[in-house]
């Protein structure tokens, strides 16, 4: 039976991806984070250790204990909550040392290198969820309104600029106005905070960033991403199509036309198919 690492942080994205892995017949030893990854997880794999932020060495010497040649980093974590948890072992401290200054994407790519250096590969978080991957045109909900393409296509190039400064994935926009960019506080915050500054016609648009790596930190959207917009009144929400993923879809699809959010799937650029 095959065995595969996962490095877990928060909301629902780790669990499903456990279970769609045990539904394949592979092997799951999890690492997860205090505070931030769902106690569901424990249920869903075949091991799991908990660690603090930081804790690299514990991390590396679970999954080799356990014979872990490739791993994949599934879900994030609250940078805000991670800095008050933040409990590096001797191997955290030496590697923030050299990682000091970097971005999200480096940083990233950097904390996979050392998970490489010990034999453990870092492969796509999506690898075995082609079937959550959301395709380009309509996906759920109502069309969009007319007036809400030029928006869409506005945050697409808002987030080609912000991407490139490694800012964040979420754009929210009405009427050609910008009323938030994801930050520190992450997707779901500043679609709340963009949503109430809104007039009820605001829209989400979320993307990767350019050149970003896919193997962490893959754009995903759920359930709560719908509950959120409703709450804020934006009323459409623009995904990356191929490489975004769609939590609960289920659940999603249902939300979106409950709640009369048109949900699309478009270019990086913003371009949306006629399907």
């Amino acid at each position: 039976m095959d065995h595969i690492g996962l490095i877990a942080g928060n909301g629902s994205f780790p669990v499903l991806f456990a279970r769609e892995a045990k539904s394949r017949g592979i092997r799951i030893t999890a690492v997860a984070h205090r505070g931030e990854t769902l106690e569901a997880l424990v249920a869903e794999v075949d091991a799991l250790t908990w660690v603090r932020v930081g804790q690299l060495g514990k991390m590396i010497s679970a999954f080799r204990r356990a014979g872990i040649t490739r791993a994949v980093m599934v879900g994030g974590l609250n940078k805000v909550h991670s800095l008050r948890s933040f409990r590096p072992d001797w191997r955290g401290i030496r590697f923030l040392r050299r990682a000091a200054g970097m971005g999200d994407d480096v940083l990233l790519r950097t904390l996979a290198s050392e998970f490489e250096s010990d034999g453990i590969e870092i492969v796509p978080s999506t690898i075995f969820l082609d079937r959550i991957v959301a395709a380009a045109g309509p996906i759920a909900g109502p069309k969009p309104n007319p007036a809400a393409f030029d928006d869409i296509r506005l945050g697409a190039r808002v987030l080609e600029t912000t991407g490139v400064l490694d800012v964040g994935q979420c754009v929210v926009v009405e009427g050609g106005v910008v009323l938030a960019i994801e930050a520190v506080e992450g997707s779901d915050a500043a679609i709340a905070r963009g949503g109430a500054l809104g007039r009820g016609a605001a829209v989400v648009v979320k993307r990767a960033k350019p050149g970003q790596d896919l193997r962490f930190d893959v754009p995903a959207v759920g359930a709560k991403t719908m509950e959120t917009m409703h709450a804020s009144g934006a009323t459409t929400l623009a995904i990356e199509a191929g490489s975004t993923i769609i939590l609960e879809g289920d659940r999603f699809s249902v939300l979106a036309d409950r709640y009369g959010i048109a949900v699309v799937g478009c270019d990086a650029h913003g371009e949306l198919s006629d399907g």
